[in-house]
């Protein structure tokens, strides 16, 4: 399999990280003086059992206590203010990245993109953040001290030093060793438990569906396999984790009291001083230890090192939105010239060079049987997906020349299923802004003919939903819904299959809005199988496989292409549900 080519992700996360590239040269500069101050036990053990003792001098014992103490002090403040600054590297790195993920997966999801890095983006985001955090850094900064503290233990003796230096070697070994056994472990664990969290939230979402079809106890079922392989998959990563921690753990003890062994044979053979042989095992657990720590917190970095490889294979599938020239607001011209699209990770194109033209004031009916492409072309007209060839204009602009957001603003846009978020009917409605204007929501509710259906609930328009609609009814949301797309005004709205929910008074509704729209100089598309959804359509486009079977004038367009062309004229001139 060709390797994905992720310069552009890597470049980006890593200019990221060079805005706090004085910050790490703080926590470089914290850790020269920590790690110095780290000498202070070895060699207040060599004064102590060298100097103090044979002297039996308590001024002398007192002097180096009160140094002693001072310098600990030092050593833990200074500590302190490193681990503060890294906690501030990972929050720097997070927040600069925070919007740009949060985008780049909105945008993979809208496209279909459905790969473990998009799905993971913003835990990926979290998990470099907790490393840059996590003590697992400040070893790292350590390490490069170990090999003075090895060869500080060779001035008390040559043999001290070799024994040493063989354990650190040996440590380093194990760590390779642990890398390499525990990769996949770990990687198969978070993979099954991502798996089975996401099972377990769709069927949270689906809770009314799973219920209503008798579907709990063969959901339960596949659910407790998903999950059953992960706790299996969590507990051999965690032994095998577990297992290099405590070897490494048990190892680093023994080293100690070797070297403590080993000196009290020197300090017998009159070869060293009974200082230097504590001093000696006291810097041999200091050399260690950031060894030690970081194998104990190698769970962390596999999970960091993986959530960067995501992250920039995110980043470079999803390239930076670029700065555009704002643009006034544009009038209700849309049009459609060879417009071809694939949609994302399939080969053969939905839509097929198609072509119209919708001027202000009027409305146009795309009708079709399923699959012909209507909602590919929906999504096509709001952006989310991209004609693989042609363009879309609005007033004379491709829609790629409008900011994503700003473009939200002239296109309103209904999908076939209306999703709600947790908030309010009025935040939902505002598209969850932070300020809503209460004047524009309820003149969208008023245009969506939901007003009143609002007024009526328990709170009104502060009446609080779920994601899953909570007990609202099919026709309820789609009006909720169509007061959403209308809300701020847009040029165009597309609407599909807005009335599949709605009643006789929903369907006269809808076309009420649709008028407004054409009235005010505005234009409409509709998505639809049911001719009452067609009625205030000045001109159908007709699909049929991708491709455009007829396209103009309603009634011109429906006697050439349906056989029941009265009727149907019929019951769409009086507004009926068909």
């Amino acid at each position: 399999m060709p390797q994905k080519d992720n310069t552009s992700g890597l470049s980006e996360l890593k200019s990221a990280r060079r805005k706090s590239r004085s910050l790490f040269w703080a926590v470089g500069i914290f850790s020269v003086f920590v790690n110095l101050l780290m000498l202070t036990g070895p060699i207040y053990m060599l004064q102590i059992y060298d100097r103090v003792l044979g002297s039996g001098s308590e001024e002398t014992l007192l002097a180096l206590s009160v140094l002693v103490t001072f310098l600990f002090l030092m050593m833990g403040f200074l500590d302190y203010a490193r681990g503060r600054v890294l906690a501030r590297i990972g929050a720097r790195f997070q927040a600069s990245l925070d919007e740009r993920v949060f985008s780049a997966v909105l945008r993979a999801n809208a496209t279909g993109r459905t790969s473990t890095a998009t799905n993971s983006g913003l835990r990926d985001l979290e998990s470099v953040q907790r490393l840059l955090t996590s003590p697992v850094l400040s070893a790292i900064f350590d390490i490069p001290w170990t090999p003075i503290f090895l060869a500080g233990i060779f001035l008390f003796h040559p043999w001290l030093g070799i024994l040493a230096i063989s354990g650190g070697a040996l440590l380093i070994v194990i760590t390779v060793i642990n890398q390499w056994v525990t990769r996949s472990p770990v990687l198969q664990a978070n993979m099954s438990t991502h798996h089975a969290n996401l099972m377990a939230e769709q069927l949270r979402s689906e809770s009314e569906l799973v219920q209503s079809l008798g579907m709990q106890g063969a959901v339960f079922q596949r659910w407790n396999i998903a999950r059953e392989d992960a706790l299996a998959s969590t507990v051999r990563s965690s032994d095998s984790t577990g297992g290099f921690s405590i070897l490494t753990k048990t190892f680093r003890m023994f080293l100690q009291s070797a070297m403590l062994g080993l000196g009290a044979y020197l300090v017998l053979q009159n070869q060293l001083t009974a200082g230097a042989m504590i001093a000696g095992s006291i810097l041999m657990g200091r050399a260690l230890a950031p060894i030690e720590q970081s194998v104990g917190q190698w769970a962390l970095v596999q999970a960091a090192s993986k959530g960067w490889d995501n992250l920039a294979d995110l980043l470079s599938e999803m390239p930076e939105e670029p700065l555009r020239t704002e643009l006034p607001k544009p009038k209700a011209l849309l049009t459609a010239k060879q417009v071809t699209v694939v949609p994302p990770g399939q080969q053969q194109a939905s839509l097929k060079v198609v072509n119209f033209v919708l001027k202000p004031g009027q409305a146009i009916g795309v009708i079709g049987p399923s699959g012909s492409g209507k909602s590919t072309l929906a999504r096509a007209i709001t952006g989310v997906w991209r004609p693989a060839g042609g363009k879309i204009r609005l007033d004379g602009a491709a829609l790629d020349q409008y900011d994503p957001d700003v473009r939200g603003q002239y296109i309103g846009y209904l999908p076939q299923r209306v999703q709600l978020f947790d908030g309010t009917i009025s935040e939902n409605i505002a598209r969850m802004s932070l300020n809503p204007d209460d004047k524009a929501v309820v003149r969208a509710a008023q245009q969506a003919a939901a007003h009143e259906m609002i007024l009526a609930f328990p709170e009104g328009y502060d009446t609080r939903v779920t994601a899953n609609g909570g007990q609202l009814s099919g026709g309820q949301l789609q009006r909720i819904g169509l007061a959403r797309a209308m809300y701020n005004d847009p040029v165009i709205l597309v609407l599909d299959e807005p009335n599949s929910n709605l009643d006789n008074e929903g369907s006269n509704a809808l076309n009420a809005a649709i008028r407004q729209m054409k009235a005010a100089g505005n234009a409409v598309m509709i998505m639809a199988h049911r001719p009452a959804a067609i009625q205030e359509c000045d001109l159908i486009l007709m699909l049929d496989g991708g491709n455009v079977q007829a396209f103009g004038p309603r009634d011109e367009v429906l006697k050439k292409v349906l056989k029941n062309h009265d009727q149907v004229r019929k019951n769409t001139g009086k507004g009926g549900v068909v």
